[in-house]
């Protein structure tokens, strides 16, 4: 039942933790079902940011013998005292309980329903790897300064929506959201950035330029996951294309959702929003997609 109240809440209580001068990081826990929205919020959300922000899990609950809390816990620990200055997180790198990734807000997913290793990061690396006694930094981050004093960044935009594309789609569920006053839609379309098109009546095309010209803001992300669109190497993308649709590259699309409201509240400019959509804020566009 997470939603952007809750959210800005988290953030609020992140920001007045972080400016205490004797905190060095902070931890939160968190369910895991939609532990990387969150993740992706607070990336966008606390500016600034000096010390660690470290989300972490449980899997399987503690009174288990196979329980992932013990470990995800102490590598979390660690991470919120290291000199990762990032949100991240920080949880098992594998099935087994040998050492914990430290893992970027924006470019992390839940992609098992139960195993311990739930989280991957996509298009990207790990910060770091944790193990209960050490760290071993894998990529860049920005390094702890205690100094900062993080600010907050909680504009935001809630009527947005996520919208999977599947074979045979009827177009016509683009006017409820139009119906509903909604700002913005993520399609989450398949590929390389494609839509239905070949009826008539089931053409995305028509529909996608109408909600557009009425107000609406639509981005398209990938829902093969891993990868990056490309809208021009078949006609049906091109087509998209030409309908104004912003192409979110190799952006996540829960990730994309998030942004999209954190965008739409700073400017209601077409182009500004583009702009803003296709710049790199918080670790979320890659120009090199990583494995």
């Amino acid at each position: 039942d997470m939603n952007f109240r809750y959210l800005k809440k988290i953030a609020k209580t992140a920001q007045s933790l972080l400016n205490y001068s004797n905190v060095e990081g902070i931890i939160i826990t968190h369910g895991t079902d939609t532990l990387h929205y969150t993740s992706a919020a607070l990336s966008f959300f606390l500016k600034n940011l000096g010390k660690p922000v470290v989300l972490t899990y449980s899997q399987r609950s503690v009174d288990r013998a196979s329980s992932d809390a013990n470990l995800n816990l102490q590598c979390a620990a660690i991470a919120a005292i290291s000199d990762i200055a990032e949100v991240m997180l920080v949880g098992h790198a594998t099935a087994n309980d040998d050492f914990c990734y430290a893992m970027p807000g924006t470019k992390v997913r839940k992609l098992h329903s139960s195993r311990r290793d739930a989280f991957k990061v996509v298009n990207a690396k790990p910060f770091a790897k944790i193990f209960p006694d050490k760290i071993e930094r894998v990529s860049d981050y920005n390094i702890r300064d205690n100094g900062k004093k993080v600010k907050l960044d909680l504009k935001f935009e809630a009527d947005v929506a996520l919208v999977k594309i599947y074979p045979g789609q009827n177009p016509d569920i683009l006017d409820f959201y139009l119906k509903n006053r909604y700002k913005g839609i993520v399609l989450e379309v398949t590929g390389l950035g494609h839509v239905p098109s070949n009826e008539a009546r089931r053409s995305w095309f028509g529909k996608l330029k109408e909600i557009q010209k009425r107000g609406i803001v639509v981005c398209a992300a990938a829902q093969t996951i891993y990868g990056r669109l490309d809208p021009y190497v078949y006609s049906n993308g091109r087509e998209l294309a030409k309908t104004g649709v912003i192409f979110l590259e190799d952006m996540l699309s829960e990730t994309a959702l998030v942004k999209l409201g954190y965008v739409l509240a700073k400017t209601k400019n077409r182009e500004e929003i583009k702009k803003f959509m296709l710049t790199n804020i918080a670790g979320e566009l890659n120009d090199r997609l990583e494995e």
